[in-house]
């Protein structure tokens, strides 16, 4: 739920007696659009749906007809191309990283432009922040890691990518095995997924707490400025979650290629 529809559903003030609406676990649950099969369909599945396209729209127009001189969004898309191929698929993979530069940006501009939907009108929601999404996005780079390292490995050479290090004491062996599968298996996809989700969950829970108060604080009295410090507050979140939503893209996109990187390189 946006800070707007929060404010948009109260007229609780704190000189009306009534309690202060509080954002929760609530305001990131919504009444579903419409269903079919008892699937519902919800805006945060609506948010995601548009992104998509506005991200296969934007490359399919700028590079579907390339020119020598390129127009301005052909120089965009290309900006865009040459960030992700020479700031992450370049420096952490190397040489076979060109490969993997559509994968990579697809993933980049992908989450970035669901986190962006935190402050854009009318979305004011980054699916990013429902649990599912993140674990959608983590899972396609889990199955691409494992995929890859099997195929250049084999399966013993796999294995041994995931779980082995060369030159351990054999009392150590078992322990390292077992941390090294932890790590490269679990843990991996795991924080992958949480990483992502919690920093934007927690920052559109607090541009919504802020808002909110702001809102509940309204009065003639002198809490009027201290609804306005709220107020203040809330802009100045919602700047900072400006540069959140782009980092947190930017390593998430950054940790795939370092796992695809890990995925091509021989065993420890």
């Amino acid at each position: 739920m946006s800070a707007l529809t929060l404010l948009a559903n109260t007229d609780c003030h704190i000189n009306a007696g009534c309690a202060f609406p509080a954002p929760g676990l609530h305001s990131f649950q919504f009444k579903p659009i419409f269903t079919v099969g008892g699937l519902e369909f919800t805006k945060p599945m609506l948010i995601a749906i548009i992104c998509m396209v506005i991200v296969v729209g934007f490359f399919w127009s700028a590079f579907s007809k390339p020119k020598l001189v390129p127009g301005k969004l052909q120089l965009v898309g290309e900006i865009g191309y040459n960030f992700i191929a020479k700031s992450i698929a370049g420096d952490v993979i190397g040489k076979k990283g060109k490969k993997y530069v559509p994968f990579l940006m697809s993933i980049f501009f992908f989450v970035w432009i669901m986190n962006i939907m935190a402050i854009i009108p009318l979305a004011q929601f980054p699916s990013t922040s429902r649990f599912a999404f993140p674990v959608a996005l983590a899972l396609l780079v889990f199955v691409t890691y494992m995929f890859l390292t099997f195929k250049t490995h084999g399966l013993k050479g796999g294995v041994k990518n995931l779980v082995w290090i060369d030159g351990l004491p054999k009392p150590l062996v078992p322990l390292i095995v077992l941390l090294e599968f932890i790590q490269n298996v679990i843990t991996r996809p795991f924080t992958l997924a949480v990483r992502l989700w919690a920093n934007m969950f927690a920052g559109h829970m607090l541009i919504v707490m802020f808002s909110a108060a702001a809102w509940y604080l309204v009065t003639p009295s002198f809490l009027a400025a201290v609804a306005g410090g709220s107020f203040l507050l809330a802009v100045g979140m919602t700047a900072f979650e400006v540069l959140i939503q782009f980092l947190q893209a930017y390593i998430f996109t950054l940790l795939a290629a370092i796992y695809i990187s890990g995925a091509l390189e021989e065993a420890h």
